[in-house]
């Protein structure tokens, strides 16, 4: 990561990892905390509520992927950022939840900008329609966006994604008049080109801890 910063002319400061504990046991948390590591990001809650205990209470955690709104509750208890915010329809549900709480809870605004069937997030367009009721959810603080690329062998494929979703952030942030200052975009075969693109956050899971091993089944 430090080496793309370099690449690309920016400080390795401006870039946060966070590393994709998903599948992984408290163990290897640990042993990434004791390395220096302090962001970690989960997809499940169910994993995560026996995780997080049993970690480093140093450690900090985000929810990436897809949240049901049935989890929204658990997710404002133990996460500080909900990076899966894919619908307007569940920012209300984390307004309610959060106003339950009495908190306020971060969030990245996932945007499909490639308009895969097979990923979640608000078309761009849309999301610049819905941006004003967003915002206006006192519950909620809009911090910046977040997408997934589309897989592909040659990362330089998706470097235009990168592009569309930072230009996209900017607009969204002129629409606000205030600062969206989290990209969270690039994983650990992308990561590079999210960077030069202009990403402040990157998703790292299996360049720091190999290959995941297979899923507990969640209920839902």
């Amino acid at each position: 990561m430090t080496r793309a910063c370099e690449a690309s002319g920016r400080s390795p400061e401006d870039v946060t990892l966070l590393a994709v504990s998903k599948n992984h046991p408290a163990e290897t948390v640990t042993e990434a905390v004791q390395l220096g590591v302090e962001l970690f990001g989960e997809n499940r809650i169910q994993e995560a509520k026996a995780k997080i205990p049993a970690s480093p209470s140093s450690a900090r955690w985000h929810f990436i992927g897809h949240l049901q709104s049935n989890k929204a509750r658990e997710a404002v208890a133990w996460f500080e950022m909900i990076e899966g915010l894919d619908s307007l329809a569940l920012a209300q549900e984390l307004q309610k939840q959060a106003d339950k709480a009495s908190k306020r809870i971060r969030v990245l605004a996932e945007v499909n900008v490639a308009g895969e069937s097979s990923k979640f997030g608000w078309n761009p367009e849309r999301l610049l329609t819905e941006l004003a009721p967003l915002n206006a959810l006192g519950r909620i603080e809009l911090c910046g966006l977040m997408t997934v690329a589309p897989y592909s062998t040659d990362p330089e494929r998706v470097r235009p994604v990168f592009r569309r979703l930072r230009e996209l952030r900017d607009r969204c942030a002129d629409i606000l008049g205030a600062p969206l200052p989290v990209l969270s975009m690039g994983m650990s075969g992308d990561l590079e080109i999210a960077i030069e693109e202009g990403a402040t956050l990157v998703r790292v899971g299996t360049a720091l801890f190999g290959p995941r091993p297979r899923p507990v089944r969640e209920d839902v």
